[in-house]
């Protein structure tokens, strides 16, 4: 998709209510941070933020309208930034700049357009919650615990309360912060060795979670869910060193589709449960290819993905739907 330098690491892909791509990505040649949808009907990339050293952990999210929220670190200045099109052309603000702050990126919006990001506070090492939902950027600390927060990633439930999956890295444990009861309050979900890289959240029917990770002690991919009411773990991919940039998304019906990395032969794979047991695919084995994925389903449950190829330093895109990319 594009193709121009040292560009498509930190992707983030959303389809917009005509079935039309929306990625926001890093061009790391220049330091930018850029954009690329076909919604012309062609794909078109644009340079979006064009500040000295900046989009990186990249997380994208459309409004009712369609427009697109991007936020993103600044690698610069350190800062946690959001940026729209909401009101026509690019606008951009500053949500956290205390310390070093803003890494591990996870925006959604909310039903009325509002949004709400978890990510990574570095100089505090802790788990940070920011919503401009009052109008105005406020953040707060969602888990102050040491070293707690990275892999950040947030869904909001049907009542608008919001849960953020992380890594806390003192215990090496897969965690969940939630702020149903109206205070921040924390859960182990898997602490079963090294677990809980490289998350990805979805939220399904009834609200209930599910989760994909690397657990790091056995190079597994693993998913999570609490779906019959407790916490279930499987081990979904076990081969060689797999489940590394972990990307989730589930169908209509509950299902899951998991892109993700495999280390080992340096390909990009795809596992999901939708016909019941787990079906794993390589999708893209071309030289070295598969990290930074995201992942999304369309209303067809037709499978989107971006990803970065290494080798060639570009932003590539997969579908199984057919369709041809221009």
């Amino acid at each position: 998709m594009d193709q121009a330098g040292n560009v498509g690491s930190y992707s983030s892909i959303a389809i917009d209510s005509l079935g039309f791509i929306h990625i926001s990505y890093n061009d790391n040649t220049n330091g930018y941070l850029k954009y690329a949808t076909n919604a012309s009907g062609s794909w078109v990339s644009t340079d979006v933020d064009t500040s000295s050293n900046t989009g990186q952990y990249t997380s994208i999210a459309l409004d009712s309208g369609d427009k697109v929220h991007i936020a993103y670190y600044n690698v610069a200045d350190g800062d946690l930034v959001y940026v729209t099109n909401a009101g026509g052309g690019w606008d951009a603000a500053t949500v956290d700049s205390d310390g070093d702050t803003g890494k591990y990126v996870s925006m959604k919006l909310d039903a009325d357009g509002n949004a709400h990001i978890g990510y990574y506070d570095v100089t505090n090492a802790r788990l940070r919650y920011a919503t401009n939902a009052s109008s105005t950027w406020a953040a707060e600390t969602a888990d102050s615990s040491a070293s707690a927060g990275k892999y950040a990633s947030l869904r909001i439930d049907s009542s608008g309360k919001i849960h953020i999956i992380y890594y806390d890295e003192t215990n090496q444990d897969l965690k969940l912060a939630t702020n149903i009861t109206g205070n921040w309050e924390g859960a182990t979900i898997d602490s079963d060795g090294d677990v809980g890289l490289w998350t990805s959240l979805a939220i399904g029917t009834a609200d209930k979670l599910h989760v994909s990770y690397l657990d790091k002690t056995n190079l597994d991919l693993k998913y999570a869910t609490n779906a019959s009411g407790s916490w279930v773990k499987t081990a979904v991919d076990t081969t060689d060193s797999m489940g590394y940039y972990t990307s989730l998304t589930l169908s209509k019906t509950g299902k899951a589709y998991i892109s993700y990395y495999d280390s080992t032969n340096a390909d990009l794979k795809y596992a999901t449960n939708f016909a019941g047991g787990w079906i794993l695919k390589t999708i893209d084995s071309l030289n070295t290819v598969g990290t930074f994925t995201s992942i999304a389903v369309d209303s067809s449950n037709f499978v989107h993905i971006s990803y970065f190829h290494f080798d060639n330093k570009d932003l590539r895109y997969i579908n199984n739907n057919q369709q041809v990319c221009e």
